[in-house]
């Protein structure tokens, strides 16, 4: 493997190009119109236009990415995440022109695409499973009887989704048919499928998953787990590594039950098995992502690896070089997405311009990051600018750090999730380890990140005041 390009854009672009060349491997970029000065497209060896800004002409274009390939001689492609990541068409077309797809295979993805798909794969394996249909609802009626056996609240879910959209939690039995009605229009809307399924809804879960990899020779090892329960939307903002709740027993179960889902589909590479767990610590299987996750870099952190390198390794038909008793946990790693969004606005995007934007530095401080000062943020992709993430010897080491390293990330120009991401790590529910998928619901509002940032004004003028009339000796200080 010479020459990769990657499919995607941003501080994913850029951490992949990394690892490849360190590996001595030359770079590909793809870029849309909107991205023409991204830092990526300067950080490869070699960059090309792809087409317009919006993502459906330019990053969803699989047939045009393939014909750069070709064009530039390209031996392998990385996908990222989104975009074409999970794409099993756009994996078969690599496949079909010779050119490795740094993934699993499109059979993989396909199976692990379809959350029902996915469940009737790993039945064999006796994973536990959350009660509800296996299979396409389309007969609602006889949907509602199976929701009143299975007991409410329950939940629909769309058999292609993801990120919380064709998703009804509902109550009661009055409200099933108009719920099931919205979940079928969203699903259609967002997927192009409208297949929707019903589980029994867990009140208090906590959303952990674990990092899995496998090699072309049936060798597979979980990379423990990520507890990614700090939502908003449905949608990740806070993951860290290990979970604060798992004992080692039940991390052995749920690493062996990943193993199994990944032997179920004849897994290839990275993927992660996400699961649900509940007040009693009982687990069950949600679904498989067949890509790269967002929050890699915890997982690397505490079990010492680089997924990218192994990703290439195992596409190059490598063994892997680790078995599982080789694998420890190493202190605690934690990840904040800072996204250009408003947190005292229900998390809305907040468009415009980089006016100011500087890193923080240090040791145990890592920043995979997509943008530069002077910046604008297109509307047209998702509003993450970089991934925060800070490593400690223990939990509070890392959470310490973390709100450090807030403090000293500057942006001026949009809203952002730095300052939630502060709420979060001084709040007594996360510190202790005690919260669950609900956190935002349960214990975050506006008003109370605008009393912390009122708070924090007043202390830092009253602190410059103090400074100011020491210097002009008007007060004085002891030292």
């Amino acid at each position: 493997m010479k020459k990769l390009l990657v499919a995607n854009r941003g501080e994913i672009a850029i951490r992949v190009m990394q690892t490849a060349k360190k590996m001595g491997i030359k770079t590909v970029a793809v870029f849309s119109e909107a991205d023409r000065n991204s830092p990526h497209v300067k950080y490869a060896d070699q960059a090309v236009c792809i087409g317009p800004a919006p993502s459906n002409e330019s990053y969803l274009r699989g047939d045009k990415i393939i014909e750069v390939s070709k064009e530039l001689n390209v031996d392998a492609i990385h996908p990222g995440y989104g975009f074409l990541s999970e794409n099993a068409d756009f994996a078969e077309l690599c496949e079909a022109n010779d050119i490795i797809f740094i993934g699993p295979r499109s059979k993989a993805i396909r199976v692990m695409g379809s959350k029902l798909a996915a469940k009737e794969t790993v039945k064999a394996y006796d994973i536990p499973m959350v009660p509800g249909t296996d299979e396409a609802i389309t007969d609602i009626p006889e949907a509602k009887t199976i929701a009143k056996d299975i007991g409410f609240p329950i939940l629909i879910k769309a058999s292609a989704g993801g990120g919380g959209k064709g998703m009804r939690i509902v109550e009661n039995e009055t409200e099933f048919e108009s719920q099931m009605d919205r979940a079928i229009s969203e699903a259609k809307n967002a997927f192009g499928d409208g297949s929707v399924f019903i589980e029994k809804y867990v009140a208090s879960p906590r959303h952990i998953e674990i990092q899995v990899m496998a090699d072309m020779h049936g060798n597979v090892i979980h990379l423990f787990e990520r507890e990614c329960s700090v939502q908003r939307r449905h949608q990740k903002v806070v993951e860290e590594a290990p979970s604060a709740v798992l004992t080692p027993e039940l991390r052995a179960k749920m690493g062996q039950a990943a193993i199994n889902v990944a032997r179920s589909c004849d897994y290839i590479g990275a993927g992660t098995v996400e699961f649900l767990l509940d007040e009693n610590l009982n687990f069950y299987f949600l679904e498989m992502n067949t890509r790269l996750q967002v929050e890699h870099p915890v997982s690397e952190w505490i079990a010492g690896v680089d997924l990218v390198e192994l990703q290439i390794k195992v596409a190059r038909g490598e063994h892997l070089n680790l078995k599982q008793e080789d694998l420890k946990i190493n202190g605690h790693a934690l990840e904040l997405r800072v996204y250009a969004e408003d947190p005292m606005n229900d998390f809305l995007p907040s468009v415009g311009n980089l006016e100011v934007y500087l890193l923080p530095e240090g040791e145990n401080i890592r920043v995979d990051n997509g943008f530069e000062q002077g910046m604008d943020i297109p509307i047209y992709y998702d509003p993450m600018l970089s991934k925060l993430i800070t490593y400690g010897k223990t939990r509070e080491e890392a959470i310490e750090l973390m709100i450090e390293a807030i403090d000293n990330y500057h942006i001026e120009g949009v809203q952002t999730t730095l300052s939630f991401g502060r709420f979060v790590c001084e709040h007594d529910a996360f510190r202790s380890g005690n919260f669950d998928t609900h956190f935002v619901k349960k214990y975050y509002s506006p008003s109370l990140l605008q009393d912390q940032e009122t708070l924090e004004a007043e202390i830092a003028a009253k602190i410059a005041l103090k400074h100011f009339l020491k210097e002009q000796k008007v007060l004085k200080v002891p030292s």
